[in-house]
C-alpha cells in the first residue's frame, strides 16, 4: 500500500468516492460533479489536499485536509475534514497509514497539531482515534450554518 496525494488524473474517482461517503453517511450517492472537484483541489488556491491509498491502481481510501490559522496564539493547525476507507479494505491498516501520512504532512508544514471532529454516532472510529491515542475535547459545540 502506498499513500500519496491525489491529482488531477484521479478526479474521476474522487468523484466515485465521494458518493460512497455521501452513502455512508445515509446520503444519497451521487457522484460530485469533477468540474467542482478540480476547482476546488486542483485549481491555483485549493480549498483542501487529499491524500489517498492505493494498493497498486485500486484507491482504498483517503484523507481530505486543509490547514486552518490561527491554532494556538499564531500556530496553524492541519484539520482533518474526511477519514474514509472503502469497506473492503476496512481493518487492513489503510487508516492508519493514513493518519501516518497526515501527522508528517502536519510536521512538514510547521504545525503544531492536528484535529478533526467525529461523528458520535460512528463507534469504529471513536475507538480508533482512540486507539491512536487521541482524546475527545470538552468544551466546543460544533455549528453549521447552511448557505
Amino acid at each position: 500500500m502506498q499513500v500519496s496525494p491525489a491529482t488531477e488524473a484521479d478526479t474521476n474517482e474522487l468523484s466515485v468516492l465521494l458518493a460512497e461517503i455521501e452513502q455512508y453517511y445515509g446520503g444519497d450517492p451521487v457522484p460530485g460533479d469533477p468540474d467542482q472537484i478540480r476547482r476546488a483541489l486542483f485549481s491555483p488556491h485549493p480549498a483542501a489536499t487529499v491524500l489517498l491509498a492505493r494498493d497498486g491502481d485500486e484507491i482504498l481510501g483517503l484523507a481530505s485536509y486543509s490547514f486552518l490559522w490561527p491554532a494556538a496564539g499564531a500556530d496553524t493547525s492541519l484539520y482533518l475534514k474526511e477519514l474514509y476507507v472503502r469497506e473492503s479494505a476496512r481493518r487492513g491498516g489503510v487508516a492508519r497509514a493514513l493518519m501516518t501520512e497526515l501527522l508528517k504532512a502536519a510536521a512538514d508544514a510547521g504545525c503544531s497539531r492536528i484535529e478533526w471532529t467525529a461523528d458520535t454516532d460512528n463507534p469504529a472510529a471513536l475507538a480508533f482515534y482512540e486507539a491512536l491515542g487521541a482524546e475527545p475535547r470538552k468544551g466546543k459545540v460544533f455549528y453549521r450554518s447552511a448557505l
